[in-house]
């Protein structure tokens, strides 16, 4: 079936995926553009006008953001001064992922190169929960600290920074997390969303933490050497899923060149153990190899794990961390497949077609939910909540489509929750145990007067059609400058039409991958397709394939990702 509208074509991919094709673009205002028609027509897909901005988006990386328009900086390195020159004891409280480590690590280097006295804590997943809590300030206090800084948390703990400032202690909050009705009553907010933000982008908490220790050297007159932080907040950025625009996209392409070249002792462990080479890593690398070794040791153990390893300053100390990561990271991805097993086995067929697709369980490990509500929503095309019921409480972590906003959902029944935060596409929530059943109905009920999940059709956006025979090394040396790719800077994607497929095979521990190859004319391209091997051509016969280009990380060399194929029509 093919339906052609104004700026788009509809056709008929396979298993109930629809494949929609965006219409030719107006490319007259980048007429004498030195890059392929191509790649235009991708850049006006990105909102990028005419010859001049596309020179700007594919050039070297601009003047980053001035950080005085960062809500807050200013209170916030001021009191940070004070207490480098003081020489006090500074709390720096972080989350557990990627995001939450690295700004952890950057402050608490930053802090120390300074002359503070830093005191790095992150909570542990499965005994404290997510964010600050007031045993874990008291037992700080008690040690010294006079300062509170949150990295990646903080936005929303009213009662727990309430807490701290009855101790005498300062508290700054350093995040991006939704700002809620209520603010906690800190010395200074510094968070991108803050309602009257005029910062102009969403950096994560890594790259907010950055321009803080950046401003806090500047403040003090003392030279800063910019990189081995860069490095951690284009892992931290492309790990946390920020937007890829703007200052978020210089962040990452600078940081990467940062990253390639890093001596850190935990980062070149961090490569050895997942069998690449540092030099190699791009964004890709990022959000598929190392970030979630790094995750893994929140989820599984304790992110003190993967923050001791940051933190280290010899391979040999960073060495078995990298390595614990790596057998930990083995562990998170067999309990998330057995997890994912048992809550599709718990779904009837009406709970999946719902609007909100909705599991809790005991045997659900809350350091996975998160993992397991994802997949969910990626199988459902629906948003997806999953909670694990562990003694008189629920610890929930929600997933959402483009299509609906799941913090917006848990801020309109507020009064459900012990806890709740997160963003438009991800977010958590603590329950009663006892409420659980309450809760279900009323998050189903409004999910449903604000989803109409009946009109979802899984849907694969192609930027263009290219033909295999057309790839060529010009076009991916232009293709190559549209990244790093993101949320607001996605993937390329392309349709090629009546290619031959060839040598195909049945991959993965699980036999549900596809690998094979493509071929049109003299042109052959290696392929995977994850999750594909019930839709697989058989060899030798024609296909229409939809593709991006990704490295392989392990190899180094460039293939197709193939995200759907059909027979050729």
């Amino acid at each position: 079936m093919t339906t052609t509208s104004a700026d788009a074509t509809i056709l008929e991919g396979s298993g109930g995926r629809r494949w929609r094709v965006r219409g030719a673009a107006d490319l007259l205002a980048f007429a004498g553009a030195p890059w392929p028609a191509l790649v235009s027509t991708l850049l006006s897909h990105r909102d990028v006008h005419d010859t001049a901005e596309g020179h700007a988006y594919l050039g070297e990386p601009g003047e980053l953001t001035d950080p005085r328009l960062m809500p807050n900086l200013e209170v916030a390195v001021e009191r940070l001064a004070r207490a480098c020159t003081a020489g006090e004891r500074v709390a720096v409280f972080g989350d557990f992922d990627v995001d939450g480590v690295t700004s952890t690590t950057i402050l608490t280097e930053g802090l120390s190169a300074l002359g503070a006295v830093p005191l790095p804590y992150i909570p542990d997943r499965f005994t404290e929960g997510y964010g600050p809590n007031v045993a874990a300030i008291e037992a700080l206090h008690a040690r010294g600290a006079t300062v509170l800084v949150t990295a990646d948390c903080g936005t929303s703990a009213v009662h727990e920074v309430a807490a701290a400032n009855a101790l005498g202690m300062d508290v700054i909050v350093i995040d991006h997390h939704t700002v809620p009705d209520e603010l906690p009553e800190a010395l200074a907010i510094v968070n991108p969303k803050l309602n009257g933000s005029e910062y102009g982008s969403e950096p994560a908490a890594c790259g907010v933490a950055y321009k803080v220790v950046h401003d806090l050297h500047d403040r003090l007159g003392v030279a800063y050497d910019p990189a081995p932080h860069r490095a951690l907040v284009a892992l931290g950025t492309v790990c946390d899923l920020a937007p890829m625009l703007a200052e978020n996209r210089d962040l990452v392409r600078i940081g990467m060149d940062a990253l390639r070249t890093s001596k850190r002792p935990g980062l070149l462990a961090l490569a050895d153990s997942a069998g690449i080479e540092l030099r190699d890593v791009d964004a890709e690398a990022c959000g598929w190899v190392l970030g979630p070794r790094i995750n893994a040791a929140g989820r599984m153990e304790h992110a003190r794990i993967a923050l001791d390893m940051m933190l280290a300053t010899t391979e040999e100390e960073a060495r078995p961390l990298a390595a614990r990561l790596a057998s930990l990271n083995e562990q998170r991805r067999d309990q998330t497949a057995a997890a994912f097993e048992l809550a599709g086995s718990a779904l009837t067929h009406e709970q999946g077609e719902a609007a909100l697709v909705f599991v809790a369980s005991e045997a659900i490990s809350s350091g996975i939910v998160g993992l397991v509500a994802s997949r969910l929503a990626d199988q459902h095309q629906r948003p997806a909540i999953v909670a694990q019921i562990a003694g008189d409480e629920a610890r929930a972590s929600c997933r959402s489509i483009p299509e609906f906003d799941i913090t917006a959902l848990l801020r309109r029944n507020a009064g459900l929750f012990k806890r709740f935060g997160g963003h438009r596409a991800a977010a958590g929530f603590t329950i009663d145990a006892s409420r659980l059943d309450e809760v279900r109905a009323v998050l189903l009920a409004d999910a449903a007067l604000h989803l109409d999940a009946s009109s979802i059709v899984p849907t694969i956006d192609i930027d263009a059609e290219l033909p295999l025979r057309d790839v060529n090394t010009e076009v991916l040396k232009w293709l190559g400058r549209l990244g790093p790719h993101g949320i607001g800077n996605a993937t390329p994607t392309f349709l090629s039409r009546g290619v031959t497929v060839i040598d195909t095979r049945i991959v993965g521990k699980n036999g549900t991958h596809l690998q094979f190859k493509l071929r049109e004319g003299r042109v052959t391209w290696s392929a995977i397709a994850f999750g594909a091997a019930e839709r697989a051509v058989p060899a030798g016969e024609a296909a229409d394939v939809v593709y991006t280009f990704r490295r392989d990380s392990l190899r180094g060399t460039l293939q197709l990702e193939v995200l759907d194929l059909r027979p050729a029509q």
